[in-house]
């Protein structure tokens, strides 16, 4: 994949603003620097996809568009950590395509049975909590993602999900508690007592 995105990086720096040097405008990015942000970006953004999808392939695909779009749009950030809210933003956006485009029927699955905690298998509980995360919806399951996994803040997440920052910490709260009913329906949440 970095060989492939790298194969287009001379025509589009070439397409860059050769006077940016002597403005002060920041440069776009050169074929070194595109390598490191793609070594430090490519796994969390492979899992952040994997996690929206639950497809493999599906996320493959979308990595490598998300990476490819930001090649061509060869956006000049301030700082790599605008880099990554763009990258993350432009994943978001075409895994939401991806799910417009194929219309998948969520057939829900039947809830697990209840096992004795002391025989559930870690192997077992990590499946359940994959299959109820994917019961969520796409949005639910890019916030939960991004705020808990790759610790977002409320501007971050806004920006990759093209929402209001104000509407963030609603948005969350509302994931959280869908799925914490879905555990609870699965028999997965806190036991209550009396």
């Amino acid at each position: 994949m970095v060989a492939e995105a790298l194969m287009t990086l001379p025509t589009l720096v070439a397409a860059g603003d050769p006077d940016a040097s002597r403005t002060g405008a920041p440069k776009p990015m050169d074929e070194a620097r595109f390598e490191m942000f793609y070594r430090r970006n490519a796994g969390g953004l492979w899992s952040y996809l994997y996690r929206l999808t639950g497809d493999v392939a599906a996320s493959d695909d979308l990595l490598q568009k998300a990476f490819f779009r930001f090649l061509r749009a060869n956006p000049v950030l301030t700082s790599e950590e605008h880099q990554r809210r763009w990258l993350f933003r432009t994943a978001t956006n075409l895994a939401f395509d991806h799910f417009r485009e194929t219309k998948r029927d969520r057939a829900h699955a039947e809830p697990a049975p209840r096992a004795d905690a002391s025989t559930e298998s870690r192997e077992l509980l990590r499946h359940d909590m994959m299959k109820t995360f994917a019961e969520l919806k796409p949005r639910e399951r890019a916030l939960l993602w991004l705020a808990h996994v790759e610790e977002a803040d409320h501007e971050t997440i806004s920006e990759a999900l093209g929402v209001k920052a104000k509407s963030v910490k609603v948005l969350l709260f509302r994931a959280r508690k869908r799925l914490g009913d879905l555990l609870t329906r699965k028999g997965l949440g806190p036991e209550k007592t009396r």
